[in-house]
């Protein structure tokens, strides 16, 4: 194959098509249309959805496209996440809709995915893109059967996605309730769900005579790519209280932290919203607490699942405590006087087992999410030109 060619042909293609011609060069404009969306404020309600750069917004009673499906492609504001319209639609003003006219939907999908829509911008302030800037963008496309083999790969791709990314926020909700229905409510002292043969109010305590509090020290000057031990430090800690990797390292330290160790985030930038943030070291001589995270190591009479769940459920409490302008912060007052209402340890640790095992399958559902996800990216940079 000449080198020519190389470049005309994807790196994986399916096998019936191995010794086709190469793909041809055309311009977006030549196979497609792309049409201009428009304000609905004149229309009623009814049941034809208007899609915005951001999704669904509401349901009216006509359509801009009645019968033909679509890719929505934003014109200002975001404009690098084209998703697919089912006809009927409406689009607002700021949303671009394309109509294939000789190329497969699927297929042409796939290629706005792979277009860095960010590099056409048009404006020095709001991303913009203009029709002109979309239809003489340039392509590589196969003969109509090509496209279809790869449109329905990446169709059934996309629908594996959803169905994985429904699983997920479905047990992101039953947690969400039922630690609604498992921790008392405020004002009251018994949770409204409880497991079989507990009874009785729960106590009231402050975290700080339920732990002991330390706070991390600064390590910026001996901070390294790689190294023994990594750092846990405010990027450390996701919203859902996972422990995510610093990517920083040291190599010295006088002291490690210890399995079920509690670390806690004390300082956010923006809303605050991991502010009070808690995650569990999973092993020990491994981490290392960095400054504006506190460590809380808890007592025999505390289980340490069940306080990370409770703590991470009334984030409300240090979102307030919050003090700063661009950057909040907690004190060590602030996290010592929350008051936690705690049941006996074998209820404590009924609740914290449970909670847990819903976080396993929670994570276990998010890295078959990612894992399809990077497989979907890996393949649009293998099966397109």
């Amino acid at each position: 194959m000449s080198k020519d060619k190389k470049r005309l042909v994807p790196v994986r293609r399916f096998k019936e098509f191995e010794n086709d011609a190469a793909w041809k060069q055309q311009k977006l404009g030549e196979v497609s249309v792309v049409n201009s969306g428009r304000d609905y404020k004149h229309l009623n309600k009814g049941n034809i959805p208007v899609y915005g750069t951001g999704g669904y917004m509401l349901s009216v009673d006509k359509a801009l496209s009645e019968k033909d499906d679509g890719i929505g492609i934003g014109r200002k504001g975001t404009i690098n996440k084209p998703y697919i319209l089912r006809a009927p639609f409406w689009t607002v003003d700021t949303l671009f809709y394309v109509i294939p006219t000789t190329t497969n939907l699927n297929f042409l999908y796939g290629i706005f995915q792979k277009i860095n829509w960010q590099k056409k911008d048009e404006s020095t302030g709001v991303p913009s893109l203009s029709k002109e800037n979309i239809n003489k963008t340039r392509i590589l496309i196969p003969n109509i059967s090509e496209q279809e083999k790869i449109g329905e790969a990446f169709c059934k791709l996309d629908k594996l996605i959803t169905l994985h990314q429904r699983k997920l926020d479905k047990l992101k909700r039953v947690k969400s309730a039922y630690l609604t229905e498992m921790f008392p409510a405020e004002g009251e002292r018994e949770p409204k769900r409880r497991f079989p043969g507990f009874t009785g109010a729960w106590k009231q305590r402050k975290l700080g005579d339920l732990v002991r509090y330390q706070n991390g020290v600064g390590h910026e000057g001996n901070q390294l790519d790689e190294g023994k031990y990594e750092l846990v430090n405010l990027n450390s800690i996701s919203i859902d209280g996972g422990l995510k990797s610093s990517g920083k390292f040291i190599n010295t330290v006088t002291r490690t932290l210890k399995k079920n160790d509690l670390v806690m985030v004390l300082s956010d930038v923006g809303h605050g919203d991991l502010l009070g943030r808690v995650a569990i070291i999973p092993e020990n001589n491994r981490y290392v607490l960095n400054q504006r995270v506190a460590l809380l190591s808890t007592n025999d009479q505390t289980d340490i699942k069940f306080l990370f769940s409770y703590i991470n459920a009334h984030q409300r409490y240090f979102k307030r405590e919050g003090a700063g302008s661009s950057q909040l912060n907690i004190s060590r007052g602030s996290v010592e006087k929350f008051e936690v209402l705690l049941p006996t340890i074998d209820e404590q640790k009924q609740i914290g087992r449970y909670c847990s095992n819903i976080d396993s399958l929670i994570t276990l559902h998010q890295r078959k999410l990612d894992k399809l996800k990077k497989l979907k990216a890996a393949y649009l940079n293998e099966m397109f030109v």
